[in-house]
């Protein structure tokens, strides 16, 4: 114990009158010391110690030749490396980046309290787990979520995916980010496509040109087509969370739920139905699938569609299954223009006028759409 005292006081005695070049080589080579040289017991108490007395250094020069010297190590002192990580940003750098001695704990920890450069740091180590990524969804700016979606190595779950959406979908370069992930949840994307729409609607040039009425409806049309596609593409077990998130914020109208049986998402539609009625999915696939008229207007009915409306709904139904049997390729059209002229003299007001134009549009669309492909196929 003595020998110990001896040798740190020793130390302490030489760096009270040291030059800072000289006060940083030192700590650099007792970091490097203590990892490498077969010190005894004591030694390495005493080397701790005068390492712990190295934190206080004034000159950030000296804290950061005992950073590089110690942070990668698995051996470093555990005390040591928690207080490098919580000093100035160029001498935390190498303890936050590369110190494998910082737990999930410490880690989210330093996001919750550090500031952004030190989020960053975190965002940029070799490898992010699940929970330090959700604490950085919460917390982090622009840059550090730019940082965390670049890197390879971070391992980021769907909720945190659409928490970033949520917080951050507005800008640019991450939503690109996004939207690039295979990964990326349905509704997270769902959430993408309304800050893109958000965006156009707030373009003073566009309000301008188009006015802001009209480029409102386009956007909200716009919108809708894109969840009916993302609708189509998504896993069946997406299916449940996507609808609750679009029924949480309004969007699962009369207008989109007909979109979506018209285009021959009937996956995602009976996945709506099952969420607004609270059946089965088995009973509300069977109703949907081979139900009599009557069954299938009350489960309509059920799901908060009103009479006028359900009738339509119920026609759509009949039709989806006959083009689904006779004609497959060509669903949508068959099922727009049918509708159109079952009910070409119903009296059109309110949702119903809402509900047919919206019927009108996707089939004009639909036949836009036949004409190019027949174009691009006689022009091969």
């Amino acid at each position: 114990m003595l020998g110990r005292r001896v040798i740190v006081e020793a130390f302490l005695r030489w760096i009270e009158t040291a030059k800072t070049g000289d006060r940083a080589r030192a700590a650099n080579a007792l970091g490097r010391a203590y990892l490498q040289s077969d010190m005894t017991g004591d030694e390495r108490a005493a080397a701790e110690m005068a390492m712990t007395f190295l934190l206080d250094d004034p000159s950030p020069r000296v804290r950061l030749a005992l950073a590089e010297a110690i942070a990668w190590s698995p051996n470093a002192p555990r005390s040591l490396i928690l207080s490098l990580a919580e000093d100035q940003p160029e001498v935390a750098c190498h303890a936050v980046t590369c110190s494998p001695l910082l737990n999930d704990a410490d880690l989210v920890d330093l996001a919750a309290r550090g500031n952004g450069a030190t989020r960053m740091l975190i965002a940029a180590r070799a490898h992010v787990t699940r929970p330090v990524s959700a604490a950085l969804a919460e917390v982090g700016d622009e840059d550090e979520l730019l940082c965390l979606l670049e890197n390879d190595g971070a391992v980021i779950a769907s909720q945190s995916l659409k928490r970033i959406a949520e917080r951050l979908g507005d800008c640019c370069d991450i939503r690109n980010l996004l939207l690039d992930r295979s990964d990326l949840p349905a509704d997270a994307r769902q959430l993408l496509t309304q800050h893109v729409s958000n965006a156009l609607v707030g373009l003073p040039l566009a309000q301008a040109a188009i006015g802001l009425q009209r480029l409102q409806r386009i956007s909200r049309e716009a919108t809708e087509a894109a969840i009916v596609s993302i609708a189509g593409d998504i896993a069946p077990r997406e299916i449940p969370d996507l609808v609750q998130h679009l029924r949480l914020n309004g969007r699962l109208t009369p207008s989109f739920l007909m979109h979506a049986l018209c285009a021959g998402k009937v996956d995602f539609f009976a996945g709506a139905i099952v969420d607004l009625t609270a059946c089965s999915e088995r009973r509300v696939r069977s109703i949907l699938a081979t139900g009599r008229m009557h069954a299938v207007r009350a489960l309509y009915e059920s799901a908060g569609l009103p009479r006028d409306i359900s009738i339509i709904f119920v026609e759509a139904t009949m039709l989806w299954r006959d083009a689904a049997r006779k004609a497959p390729g060509s669903v949508t059209g068959t099922i727009c223009g049918r509708l159109l002229e079952k009910f070409r003299h119903y009296e059109a007001h309110g949702a119903v006028g809402e509900l047919l134009d919206m019927v009108e549009k996707l089939g004009v669309a639909e036949q836009r759409q036949s004409a190019r492909i027949y174009a691009a196929l006689a022009a091969a």
